[in-house]
């Protein structure tokens, strides 16, 4: 696989900003979260507005664009840890400091709502060294992120080492597997995030390996979101797809119950024809394993692998 350019590992000493650029997260799981960073070694700052509240979200989009603008204009700041997801990174996007990130790039870590940044910098800084890291988030909950899923956030921020993941085929995509091995650089994560970033903040897909993850989706939102990017060129050259979990998505009331997310699924992969590495452990669940966004993979369908290039040097 090729090598891109990334940002430096953490090392102890380093100062890493904890900010909510979503939904507003509960500050004692924040401080715990930020309690084990500290036992890495590194110093988190929470970002000013990280605890505010304002509806569904962690405070007005002025304040949480702040919080995170500055930790990208901090050249001490070396890694942004994003406390939860939920909704509201889409509101912030276009008018994150590209210039800033593009200066001194530094891995941003977390999924779900937080996919719509990692595309944003994916399509607008990745020439200069910006890597997501698709992985737990500060205000994890302890019950369903345990040791091991911490552990390799760990390894993912502060090693160079390269990132396996393998599948497990008690995952019900796993079923979705079928073709053989391809690389390219890694895209995407929460389905519905990729939808959202369409047409104004999503990358070019051409020649990439699309991750897919999802939660709380019925089968008419995952139809109609794979319709529109399919038919709005937005998978144009994909080369592969790797999904992840898609977690309490299934028919509501009004759609018939004999099918899944699996048969829509299944619709609409056999259309793009591309390899498929299904039954990954990322996304929405317990223990979720840690994957760079950015940066190449290699996935190997017949084997049931995804090997990463690590998102630090």
């Amino acid at each position: 696989m090729s090598r891109v350019s990334v940002p430096p590992k953490l090392v102890v000493g380093d100062r890493v900003a904890v900010v909510s650029p979503a939904s507003p997260p509960d500050a004692d799981a924040v401080e715990r979260g930020m309690a084990t960073l500290r036992r890495w070694g590194l110093r988190p700052e929470l970002g000013q507005h990280a605890l505010d509240r304002r509806g569904y979200l962690a405070g007005s989009d002025a304040d949480r664009l702040a919080d995170l603008d500055r930790a990208w204009r901090d050249p001490g700041i070396r890694a942004v840890f994003a406390t939860r997801g939920g909704k509201g990174s889409y509101r912030i996007a276009d008018r994150i400091d590209v210039e800033a990130c593009r200066r001194d790039p530094k891995p941003l870590v977390g999924f779900s709502d937080i996919t719509v940044l990692h595309l944003k910098l994916a399509r607008d800084v990745r020439d200069a060294g910006a890597t997501g890291v698709h992985g737990p988030m500060v205000a994890w909950d302890e019950d369903v992120v345990g040791a091991d899923a911490i552990e390799r956030l760990r390894r993912a921020v502060m090693t160079d080492a390269p990132v396996v993941v393998p599948v497990d085929p008690a995952e019900p995509t796993a079923a979705l597997t079928r073709g053989g091995p391809v690389s390219g650089t890694l895209v995407g994560g929460n389905q519905d995030a990729i939808a959202i970033a369409a047409g104004w903040a999503l990358p070019s897909l051409d020649g990439a390996i699309l991750l897919l993850e999802a939660y709380n989706l019925r089968l008419g939102h995952i139809d109609r979101q794979l319709t529109m990017l399919r038919n709005a060129g937005h998978l144009d050259g994909l080369a592969a797809v790797a999904v992840g979990r898609y977690t309490r998505c299934g028919p509501e009331g009004s759609e018939p119950s004999e099918w899944s997310h699996l048969d829509v699924l299944t619709e609409h992969l056999d259309r793009w024809g591309v390899p498929v590495l299904g039954g990954l452990p990322i996304g929405h669940g317990p223990d979720p394993h840690t994957v760079p966004l950015g940066t190449a993979v290699a996935i190997d369908p017949r084997e049931g692998t995804l090997v990463a290039d690590p998102a630090v040097r």
